[in-house]
């Protein structure tokens, strides 16, 4: 999805422009290093062996390359009884709906995920003359799009998962109060 200047400040607020910047054009693949570095890793010890011994990644490295906020709440997504941390127990869909402006049509949805053509289609292009309410909900799709492709990407790879709503709720207090933690969680 395209990074509009006007949603740019809700990135800053929540602590994610950094990677969204990385996700637009920062961000170049080696490819030939990444495979040298996957022949290195033990996973018993969570390493990399080098020709100058062990080598560890550690959450302020993960940090520091993303520019992702390290304190905070955690943000992992494993929701147990997900509509029991949905606004008073309010049916999921119904506060998705209220985030986003509308459904998804029922061909994009998957039991508790959003298929990613629904978000690239409805938002990629904000529109001229948006009121801020519009460009909240463009910057919520945005957020949902990292949050589901950039962090905490899954097995899937073409669904997002609307656990990521209580998130989005409040905007301007996701940066404030929610980091991400070494392993892609936003831990406290």
């Amino acid at each position: 999805m395209p990074l509009h200047d006007r949603i740019i400040p809700y990135l800053e607020r929540a602590g994610l422009y950094h990677l969204a910047r990385l996700n637009s054009h920062w961000f170049w693949l080696d490819e030939p290093l990444v495979s040298a570095f996957v022949e290195r890793w033990r996973p018993e010890t969570h390493t990399f062996h080098m020709p100058f011994g062990e080598c560890t990644v550690t959450l302020q490295d993960v940090a520091f390359q993303l520019g992702l906020p390290v304190d905070g709440e955690a943000v992992s997504g494993c929701l147990g009884e997900f509509e029991t941390y949905i606004e008073g127990g309010r049916p999921a869909w119904e506060w998705f709906q209220d985030l986003f402006g509308e459904l998804p049509p029922p061909n994009k949805v998957k039991q508790m995920t959003v298929h990613f053509t629904w978000f690239h289609e409805r938002f990629s292009v904000l529109p001229p003359d948006a009121n801020e309410e519009t460009v909240r909900i463009y910057a919520r799709a945005y957020i949902i799009m990292l949050l589901s492709t950039q962090l905490f990407g899954d097995k899937s790879a073409n669904r997002v998962h609307i656990r990521w709503l209580p998130f989005l709720a409040n905007l301007d207090e996701m940066g404030r109060c929610y980091r991400v933690g070494y392993s892609g969680v936003f831990p406290r």
